[in-house]
Protein backbone atom coordinates (compact mmCIF):
# COMPACT_ATOMS: atom_id res chain seq x y z
CA UNK A 1 0.00 0.00 0.00
CA UNK A 2 2.96 2.35 0.49
CA UNK A 3 3.39 2.57 -3.28
CA UNK A 4 0.10 4.43 -3.62
CA UNK A 5 0.52 8.25 -3.69
CA UNK A 6 -2.41 8.88 -1.36
CA UNK A 7 -4.24 12.08 -2.07
CA UNK A 8 -6.85 14.24 -0.35
CA UNK A 9 -9.67 13.34 1.98
CA UNK A 10 -13.25 14.30 1.17
CA UNK A 11 -12.87 17.16 3.63
CA UNK A 12 -9.76 18.43 1.84
CA UNK A 13 -11.51 18.25 -1.54
CA UNK A 14 -14.39 20.22 -0.04
CA UNK A 15 -12.13 22.65 1.83
CA UNK A 16 -8.66 22.82 0.25
CA UNK A 17 -7.73 25.36 2.91
CA UNK A 18 -7.59 22.33 5.25
CA UNK A 19 -4.73 20.81 3.22
CA UNK A 20 -1.27 21.14 4.75
CA UNK A 21 -0.15 24.60 3.52
CA UNK A 22 3.12 23.25 2.05
CA UNK A 23 1.28 20.57 0.08
CA UNK A 24 -1.37 23.05 -1.06
CA UNK A 25 1.33 25.44 -2.26
CA UNK A 26 3.19 22.69 -4.15
CA UNK A 27 -0.05 21.46 -5.71
CA UNK A 28 -1.00 24.92 -6.96
CA UNK A 29 2.50 25.41 -8.38
CA UNK A 30 2.26 22.08 -10.23
CA UNK A 31 -0.95 22.76 -12.18
CA UNK A 32 0.96 23.15 -15.45
CA UNK A 33 2.77 19.85 -14.81
CA UNK A 34 -0.48 17.90 -14.79
CA UNK A 35 1.10 14.45 -14.48
CA UNK A 36 2.76 15.29 -11.17
CA UNK A 37 0.87 13.20 -8.56
CA UNK A 38 0.71 16.24 -6.26
CA UNK A 39 -2.16 17.36 -8.53
CA UNK A 40 -4.38 14.95 -6.63
CA UNK A 41 -4.59 17.79 -4.12
CA UNK A 42 -6.04 20.07 -6.83
CA UNK A 43 -9.21 17.98 -7.05
CA UNK A 44 -11.67 20.59 -5.81
CA UNK A 45 -13.98 23.38 -7.00
CA UNK A 46 -11.78 26.18 -5.60
CA UNK A 47 -9.35 28.66 -7.11
CA UNK A 48 -5.99 29.68 -5.62
CA UNK A 49 -7.81 31.90 -3.11
CA UNK A 50 -10.16 29.10 -2.05
CA UNK A 51 -13.12 30.68 -3.85
CA UNK A 52 -15.51 28.52 -5.92
CA UNK A 53 -14.85 28.64 -9.66
CA UNK A 54 -18.17 29.97 -10.95
CA UNK A 55 -19.88 32.46 -13.23
CA UNK A 56 -23.16 34.27 -12.64
CA UNK A 57 -24.59 34.46 -16.13
CA UNK A 58 -25.55 37.92 -17.44
CA UNK A 59 -29.30 38.43 -17.43
CA UNK A 60 -29.03 39.68 -21.01
CA UNK A 61 -28.23 36.05 -21.83
CA UNK A 62 -30.70 34.23 -19.60
CA UNK A 63 -33.69 36.53 -19.97
CA UNK A 64 -34.83 35.80 -16.40
CA UNK A 65 -34.76 37.88 -13.24
CA UNK A 66 -33.29 35.08 -11.10
CA UNK A 67 -29.54 34.56 -10.96
CA UNK A 68 -28.19 31.57 -12.89
CA UNK A 69 -25.00 30.49 -11.10
CA UNK A 70 -22.78 28.00 -12.95
CA UNK A 71 -19.97 26.10 -11.23
CA UNK A 72 -17.06 25.57 -13.64
CA UNK A 73 -15.66 22.05 -13.90
CA UNK A 74 -12.98 22.84 -16.48
CA UNK A 75 -10.57 23.95 -13.76
CA UNK A 76 -10.30 20.47 -12.25
CA UNK A 77 -7.18 18.43 -13.13
CA UNK A 78 -7.81 16.74 -16.52
CA UNK A 79 -10.38 19.45 -17.34
CA UNK A 80 -13.54 17.99 -15.82
CA UNK A 81 -15.09 17.50 -12.39
CA UNK A 82 -15.55 13.81 -13.24
CA UNK A 83 -11.98 13.34 -12.02
CA UNK A 84 -13.39 13.78 -8.49
CA UNK A 85 -15.63 10.69 -8.41
CA UNK A 86 -12.95 8.73 -10.30
CA UNK A 87 -10.44 9.51 -7.54
CA UNK A 88 -12.98 8.94 -4.74
CA UNK A 89 -13.94 5.53 -6.06
CA UNK A 90 -10.31 4.48 -6.47
CA UNK A 91 -9.15 5.78 -3.10
CA UNK A 92 -11.98 4.04 -1.27
CA UNK A 93 -10.96 0.79 -2.97
CA UNK A 94 -7.37 1.43 -1.91
CA UNK A 95 -8.08 1.98 1.77
CA UNK A 96 -10.45 -0.99 1.77
CA UNK A 97 -7.54 -2.96 0.23
CA UNK A 98 -9.80 -4.23 -2.53
CA UNK A 99 -7.62 -2.53 -5.16
CA UNK A 100 -3.92 -3.40 -4.99
CA UNK A 101 -1.19 -1.56 -6.96
CA UNK A 102 0.76 -3.80 -9.30
CA UNK A 103 -1.97 -6.43 -9.14
CA UNK A 104 -5.20 -4.89 -10.40
CA UNK A 105 -6.16 -3.17 -13.64
CA UNK A 106 -8.83 -0.48 -13.35
CA UNK A 107 -11.95 -0.47 -15.55
CA UNK A 108 -13.70 2.84 -16.26
CA UNK A 109 -17.14 2.62 -17.94
CA UNK A 110 -17.90 6.03 -19.41
CA UNK A 111 -19.17 8.14 -22.27
CA UNK A 112 -16.14 10.39 -21.98
CA UNK A 113 -15.29 12.60 -19.03
CA UNK A 114 -15.36 9.90 -16.38
CA UNK A 115 -13.14 7.81 -18.65
CA UNK A 116 -10.75 10.73 -18.99
CA UNK A 117 -10.82 11.11 -15.21
CA UNK A 118 -10.12 7.40 -14.66
CA UNK A 119 -7.21 7.38 -17.10
CA UNK A 120 -5.77 10.52 -15.48
CA UNK A 121 -6.11 9.29 -11.89
CA UNK A 122 -4.66 5.90 -12.79
CA UNK A 123 -1.70 7.65 -14.39
CA UNK A 124 -1.05 9.60 -11.19
CA UNK A 125 -1.63 6.63 -8.90
CA UNK A 126 0.28 4.18 -11.15
CA UNK A 127 -2.47 1.75 -12.12
CA UNK A 128 -3.04 0.22 -15.55
CA UNK A 129 -6.50 1.13 -16.81
CA UNK A 130 -9.03 0.29 -19.51
CA UNK A 131 -11.78 2.76 -20.41
CA UNK A 132 -14.94 1.24 -21.85
CA UNK A 133 -17.00 3.70 -23.86
CA UNK A 134 -19.16 4.04 -27.02
CA UNK A 135 -17.36 4.15 -30.37
CA UNK A 136 -19.06 7.29 -31.67
CA UNK A 137 -17.84 9.97 -29.26
CA UNK A 138 -15.70 13.01 -30.03
CA UNK A 139 -12.18 12.06 -31.06
CA UNK A 140 -10.78 14.60 -28.57
CA UNK A 141 -12.01 12.35 -25.76
CA UNK A 142 -10.29 9.27 -27.13
CA UNK A 143 -7.07 11.21 -27.63
CA UNK A 144 -7.11 12.57 -24.07
CA UNK A 145 -7.70 9.11 -22.60
CA UNK A 146 -4.86 7.59 -24.59
CA UNK A 147 -2.57 10.51 -23.74
CA UNK A 148 -2.94 9.61 -20.09
CA UNK A 149 -2.02 6.00 -20.85
CA UNK A 150 -5.29 4.08 -20.68
CA UNK A 151 -6.38 1.47 -23.18
CA UNK A 152 -9.71 1.93 -24.96
CA UNK A 153 -12.36 -0.76 -25.30
CA UNK A 154 -15.10 0.66 -27.54
CA UNK A 155 -18.70 -0.55 -27.63
CA UNK A 156 -21.23 0.17 -30.41
CA UNK A 157 -23.23 3.39 -30.42
CA UNK A 158 -23.32 6.84 -28.84
CA UNK A 159 -24.33 8.53 -25.58
CA UNK A 160 -27.63 6.70 -25.87
CA UNK A 161 -25.99 3.28 -25.64
CA UNK A 162 -24.20 3.66 -22.34
CA UNK A 163 -25.82 0.48 -21.02
CA UNK A 164 -23.71 -1.45 -23.53
CA UNK A 165 -20.58 -0.10 -21.86
CA UNK A 166 -21.95 -1.30 -18.53
CA UNK A 167 -22.57 -4.78 -19.90
CA UNK A 168 -19.05 -4.92 -21.34
CA UNK A 169 -17.61 -3.75 -18.02
CA UNK A 170 -19.36 -6.60 -16.21
CA UNK A 171 -17.91 -9.02 -18.74
CA UNK A 172 -14.35 -7.70 -18.24
CA UNK A 173 -14.80 -7.67 -14.45
CA UNK A 174 -15.14 -11.45 -14.48
CA UNK A 175 -11.34 -11.46 -14.77
CA UNK A 176 -10.17 -11.30 -11.15
CA UNK A 177 -7.28 -8.97 -12.01
CA UNK A 178 -9.73 -6.25 -13.06
CA UNK A 179 -11.46 -3.82 -10.69
CA UNK A 180 -14.26 -1.58 -11.93
CA UNK A 181 -14.75 2.06 -10.97
CA UNK A 182 -18.40 1.65 -11.84
CA UNK A 183 -19.65 5.24 -11.79
CA UNK A 184 -23.26 4.27 -12.43
CA UNK A 185 -23.53 2.08 -9.34
CA UNK A 186 -20.74 2.74 -6.83
CA UNK A 187 -21.59 5.21 -4.10
CA UNK A 188 -18.24 7.05 -3.81
CA UNK A 189 -19.56 8.97 -6.83
CA UNK A 190 -22.60 10.02 -4.78
CA UNK A 191 -20.45 10.78 -1.74
CA UNK A 192 -18.09 13.04 -3.71
CA UNK A 193 -20.86 15.09 -5.24
CA UNK A 194 -23.03 15.33 -2.16
CA UNK A 195 -20.12 16.46 0.03
CA UNK A 196 -17.79 18.29 -2.33
CA UNK A 197 -20.06 19.58 -5.11
CA UNK A 198 -23.08 20.14 -2.87
CA UNK A 199 -21.15 22.25 -0.38
CA UNK A 200 -19.45 24.13 -3.24
CA UNK A 201 -22.91 25.04 -4.58
CA UNK A 202 -23.97 26.29 -1.16
CA UNK A 203 -20.80 28.35 -0.86
CA UNK A 204 -21.16 29.71 -4.41
CA UNK A 205 -24.35 31.63 -3.58
CA UNK A 206 -23.22 33.18 -0.29
CA UNK A 207 -22.86 36.64 -1.81
CA UNK A 208 -25.29 36.22 -4.69
CA UNK A 209 -28.89 37.40 -4.46
CA UNK A 210 -30.55 36.25 -1.26
CA UNK A 211 -27.76 33.78 -0.57
CA UNK A 212 -30.08 30.78 -0.95
CA UNK A 213 -30.62 28.14 -3.64
CA UNK A 214 -34.13 27.90 -5.07
CA UNK A 215 -33.33 25.22 -7.65
CA UNK A 216 -30.46 22.95 -8.70
CA UNK A 217 -30.39 21.54 -12.24
CA UNK A 218 -28.21 18.76 -13.61
CA UNK A 219 -28.43 16.26 -16.43
CA UNK A 220 -27.79 12.79 -15.04
CA UNK A 221 -25.04 10.89 -16.76
CA UNK A 222 -24.19 8.66 -13.84
CA UNK A 223 -26.53 10.85 -11.71
CA UNK A 224 -23.62 11.40 -9.34
CA UNK A 225 -23.80 15.18 -9.74
CA UNK A 226 -27.49 15.09 -8.77
CA UNK A 227 -26.26 13.96 -5.34
CA UNK A 228 -25.23 17.57 -4.75
CA UNK A 229 -28.94 18.30 -4.56
CA UNK A 230 -29.23 16.18 -1.41
CA UNK A 231 -26.75 18.40 0.41
CA UNK A 232 -28.39 21.54 -0.98
CA UNK A 233 -31.75 20.37 0.36
CA UNK A 234 -30.25 19.83 3.81
CA UNK A 235 -29.20 23.50 3.84
CA UNK A 236 -32.19 24.88 1.93
CA UNK A 237 -35.17 22.51 2.40
CA UNK A 238 -37.29 24.53 -0.04
CA UNK A 239 -34.78 23.99 -2.89
CA UNK A 240 -35.99 22.01 -5.88
CA UNK A 241 -33.87 19.52 -7.84
CA UNK A 242 -34.46 19.10 -11.57
CA UNK A 243 -32.99 16.21 -13.57
CA UNK A 244 -32.47 17.10 -17.23
CA UNK A 245 -32.48 14.59 -20.05
CA UNK A 246 -32.42 14.63 -23.85
CA UNK A 247 -35.78 15.10 -25.54
CA UNK A 248 -34.58 12.56 -28.11
CA UNK A 249 -34.01 9.85 -25.48
CA UNK A 250 -36.18 10.69 -22.48
CA UNK A 251 -35.82 7.63 -20.28
CA UNK A 252 -36.85 9.09 -16.91
CA UNK A 253 -39.77 11.03 -18.36
CA UNK A 254 -41.37 8.27 -20.38
CA UNK A 255 -39.04 5.30 -20.73
CA UNK A 256 -38.18 6.50 -24.22
CA UNK A 257 -35.50 5.06 -26.42
CA UNK A 258 -33.51 6.85 -29.10
CA UNK A 259 -30.22 8.52 -29.97
CA UNK A 260 -28.95 11.95 -28.95
CA UNK A 261 -25.88 14.19 -29.21
CA UNK A 262 -25.44 15.74 -25.75
CA UNK A 263 -22.00 14.37 -24.93
CA UNK A 264 -21.61 13.83 -21.21
CA UNK A 265 -25.08 12.44 -20.57
CA UNK A 266 -25.77 8.72 -20.37
CA UNK A 267 -29.28 7.36 -20.53
CA UNK A 268 -31.55 4.39 -21.21
CA UNK A 269 -31.37 3.67 -17.50
CA UNK A 270 -32.11 5.04 -14.07
CA UNK A 271 -28.67 4.67 -12.54
CA UNK A 272 -28.29 2.80 -9.29
CA UNK A 273 -26.88 5.85 -7.46
CA UNK A 274 -29.70 8.15 -8.58
CA UNK A 275 -31.57 9.19 -5.43
CA UNK A 276 -35.09 9.26 -6.82
CA UNK A 277 -36.46 10.61 -3.52
CA UNK A 278 -34.91 14.05 -4.02
CA UNK A 279 -35.63 14.48 -7.74
CA UNK A 280 -38.49 16.98 -7.89
CA UNK A 281 -38.74 17.63 -11.63
CA UNK A 282 -37.64 16.02 -14.87
CA UNK A 283 -36.99 18.34 -17.81
CA UNK A 284 -36.38 17.41 -21.44
CA UNK A 285 -33.79 19.40 -23.42
CA UNK A 286 -33.45 19.18 -27.21
CA UNK A 287 -29.96 18.07 -28.15
CA UNK A 288 -29.60 20.38 -31.15
CA UNK A 289 -30.19 23.42 -28.95
CA UNK A 290 -27.22 22.48 -26.75
CA UNK A 291 -24.88 22.37 -29.74
CA UNK A 292 -26.33 25.56 -31.23
CA UNK A 293 -25.94 27.28 -27.87
CA UNK A 294 -22.33 26.08 -27.63
CA UNK A 295 -21.60 27.49 -31.10
CA UNK A 296 -23.08 30.88 -30.12
CA UNK A 297 -21.09 31.13 -26.88
CA UNK A 298 -17.82 29.91 -28.41
CA UNK A 299 -17.85 31.83 -31.70
CA UNK A 300 -20.39 34.62 -31.27
CA UNK A 301 -18.71 37.29 -29.15
CA UNK A 302 -20.06 40.07 -31.38
CA UNK A 303 -23.49 38.43 -31.29
CA UNK A 304 -23.49 38.43 -27.50
CA UNK A 305 -22.39 42.05 -27.52
CA UNK A 306 -25.31 42.93 -29.78
CA UNK A 307 -27.67 41.66 -27.08
CA UNK A 308 -26.05 43.88 -24.45
CA UNK A 309 -23.54 41.46 -22.94
CA UNK A 310 -20.28 43.10 -21.93
CA UNK A 311 -17.47 42.17 -24.33
CA UNK A 312 -15.12 41.05 -21.55
CA UNK A 313 -17.79 38.72 -20.16
CA UNK A 314 -18.53 37.37 -23.65
CA UNK A 315 -14.83 36.72 -24.20
CA UNK A 316 -14.48 35.03 -20.82
CA UNK A 317 -17.24 32.54 -21.63
CA UNK A 318 -15.88 31.25 -24.95
CA UNK A 319 -14.17 28.17 -23.47
CA UNK A 320 -16.14 27.60 -20.25
CA UNK A 321 -18.74 25.12 -21.44
CA UNK A 322 -19.32 21.89 -23.32
CA UNK A 323 -22.69 20.63 -24.65
CA UNK A 324 -23.75 19.20 -21.28
CA UNK A 325 -22.96 22.55 -19.61
CA UNK A 326 -25.18 24.32 -22.14
CA UNK A 327 -27.87 21.70 -21.46
CA UNK A 328 -27.66 22.45 -17.74
CA UNK A 329 -27.87 26.19 -18.39
CA UNK A 330 -30.94 25.80 -20.61
CA UNK A 331 -32.52 23.66 -17.90
CA UNK A 332 -31.73 26.30 -15.28
CA UNK A 333 -33.40 29.02 -17.38
CA UNK A 334 -36.45 26.83 -17.95
CA UNK A 335 -36.80 26.09 -14.23
CA UNK A 336 -36.40 29.77 -13.30
CA UNK A 337 -39.37 30.49 -15.55
CA UNK A 338 -41.37 27.45 -14.45
CA UNK A 339 -40.94 28.27 -10.75
CA UNK A 340 -41.60 31.99 -11.36
CA UNK A 341 -38.37 32.95 -9.60
CA UNK A 342 -37.75 36.64 -9.13
CA UNK A 343 -34.83 39.00 -8.45
CA UNK A 344 -32.50 37.79 -5.75
CA UNK A 345 -33.41 34.12 -6.14
CA UNK A 346 -30.74 31.70 -7.36
CA UNK A 347 -30.67 28.67 -9.65
CA UNK A 348 -27.41 26.73 -9.47
CA UNK A 349 -26.08 24.35 -12.09
CA UNK A 350 -22.83 22.74 -13.24
CA UNK A 351 -20.57 22.95 -16.28
CA UNK A 352 -18.93 19.53 -16.19
CA UNK A 353 -16.09 20.51 -18.52
CA UNK A 354 -14.96 23.20 -20.96
CA UNK A 355 -14.86 23.61 -24.71
CA UNK A 356 -11.44 21.98 -25.20
CA UNK A 357 -12.83 18.56 -26.18
CA UNK A 358 -15.59 19.65 -28.56
CA UNK A 359 -14.02 21.13 -31.71
CA UNK A 360 -15.28 18.18 -33.73
CA UNK A 361 -18.80 18.64 -32.34
CA UNK A 362 -18.88 22.19 -33.71
CA UNK A 363 -17.32 21.06 -36.99
CA UNK A 364 -20.11 18.51 -37.31
CA UNK A 365 -22.72 21.21 -36.66
CA UNK A 366 -21.17 23.47 -39.30
CA UNK A 367 -21.33 20.63 -41.83
CA UNK A 368 -25.02 20.13 -41.13
CA UNK A 369 -26.01 23.77 -41.69
CA UNK A 370 -25.73 25.80 -44.89
CA UNK A 371 -24.88 28.94 -42.93
CA UNK A 372 -23.64 29.75 -39.44
CA UNK A 373 -23.12 33.48 -39.93
CA UNK A 374 -23.93 36.04 -37.25
CA UNK A 375 -27.53 36.46 -38.38
CA UNK A 376 -28.03 32.71 -37.78
CA UNK A 377 -26.27 32.85 -34.42
CA UNK A 378 -28.51 35.74 -33.35
CA UNK A 379 -31.57 33.64 -34.07
CA UNK A 380 -30.09 30.68 -32.20
CA UNK A 381 -29.23 32.92 -29.23
CA UNK A 382 -32.83 34.05 -28.94
CA UNK A 383 -34.31 30.61 -29.53
CA UNK A 384 -31.98 28.68 -27.21
CA UNK A 385 -31.55 31.10 -24.32
CA UNK A 386 -33.94 34.07 -24.29
CA UNK A 387 -36.95 32.12 -25.56
CA UNK A 388 -36.38 28.93 -23.58
CA UNK A 389 -39.87 27.71 -22.76
CA UNK A 390 -41.40 25.64 -19.98
CA UNK A 391 -42.58 22.80 -22.19
CA UNK A 392 -41.57 19.24 -21.34
CA UNK A 393 -41.27 19.75 -17.58
CA UNK A 394 -42.83 17.05 -15.40
CA UNK A 395 -43.44 17.23 -11.66
CA UNK A 396 -41.88 14.16 -10.03
CA UNK A 397 -42.79 15.00 -6.43
CA UNK A 398 -45.96 12.83 -6.35
CA UNK A 399 -45.49 9.27 -5.06
CA UNK A 400 -46.89 7.87 -8.32
CA UNK A 401 -44.10 9.56 -10.27
CA UNK A 402 -41.45 8.31 -7.85
CA UNK A 403 -42.78 4.81 -8.29
CA UNK A 404 -42.21 5.03 -12.05
CA UNK A 405 -38.52 5.66 -11.41
CA UNK A 406 -38.30 2.92 -8.79
CA UNK A 407 -39.75 0.49 -11.35
CA UNK A 408 -37.29 1.73 -13.98
CA UNK A 409 -34.41 1.18 -11.55
CA UNK A 410 -35.58 -2.38 -10.86
CA UNK A 411 -35.80 -3.07 -14.57
CA UNK A 412 -32.27 -1.79 -15.09
CA UNK A 413 -30.47 -3.29 -12.09
CA UNK A 414 -32.04 -6.59 -11.05
CA UNK A 415 -30.41 -8.16 -14.10
CA UNK A 416 -27.00 -7.08 -12.82
CA UNK A 417 -27.39 -9.05 -9.62
CA UNK A 418 -28.84 -6.48 -7.22
CA UNK A 419 -31.70 -7.73 -5.05
CA UNK A 420 -35.14 -6.18 -4.81
CA UNK A 421 -34.59 -5.82 -1.06
CA UNK A 422 -31.50 -3.70 -1.69
CA UNK A 423 -33.31 -1.56 -4.26
CA UNK A 424 -36.25 -1.16 -1.88
CA UNK A 425 -33.88 0.09 0.84
CA UNK A 426 -33.11 3.04 -1.45
CA UNK A 427 -36.71 4.19 -1.05
CA UNK A 428 -35.86 5.57 2.40
CA UNK A 429 -33.72 8.68 2.88
CA UNK A 430 -31.86 6.93 5.71
CA UNK A 431 -30.14 4.77 3.07
CA UNK A 432 -28.66 7.84 1.41
CA UNK A 433 -27.77 9.58 4.66
CA UNK A 434 -26.00 6.46 5.92
CA UNK A 435 -24.04 6.18 2.69
CA UNK A 436 -23.15 9.85 2.86
CA UNK A 437 -21.89 9.54 6.43
CA UNK A 438 -19.25 7.08 5.25
CA UNK A 439 -17.40 10.20 4.02
CA UNK A 440 -16.19 10.73 7.56
CA UNK A 441 -15.17 7.10 8.03
CA UNK A 442 -13.16 7.13 4.80
CA UNK A 443 -11.50 10.42 5.71
CA UNK A 444 -10.17 8.77 8.87
CA UNK A 445 -8.91 5.75 6.90
CA UNK A 446 -7.25 7.90 4.24
CA UNK A 447 -5.40 9.87 6.89
CA UNK A 448 -4.25 6.67 8.61
CA UNK A 449 -2.99 5.09 5.37
CA UNK A 450 -1.42 8.35 4.23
Amino acid sequence: MSKIPFGPTYDEMCNPSHIDPNIRKKALESKENELNPINLFNINWKDDNNQVHKIVLPKEMTGVEANIVVLLGKYFPSGSHKVGPAYSTLIEGCVDENIIPGKHTILGPSTGNFGIGVSYICNLMKYDSIVIMPDNMSKERYERIQKYGAKLDLTPGTESDVILTLEKTYELAKNTKNRSLAQFELLPNYRFHRHVTGNACIEAVKNVGNGRIACFTSAPGSAGTLGAGDQIKKEFPEAKVAALEPYECSTLMNGGRGQHRIEGIGDKMCTLIHNVLTTDFVVMIKDEETVQGLKVIHNGISVLESFGIDKKIAESMTDLFGPSGICNIIGAIKMAKYLHLGPGENVVTIATDGYDRYDTVIQNLEQRYLETEDFVLKRWFKDVFLNADTNYIADYRPISQKEKLFIQKEKDWLKFGYTKAYLDSMKDMSFWDNEYNKVFEYDKLIKEKR
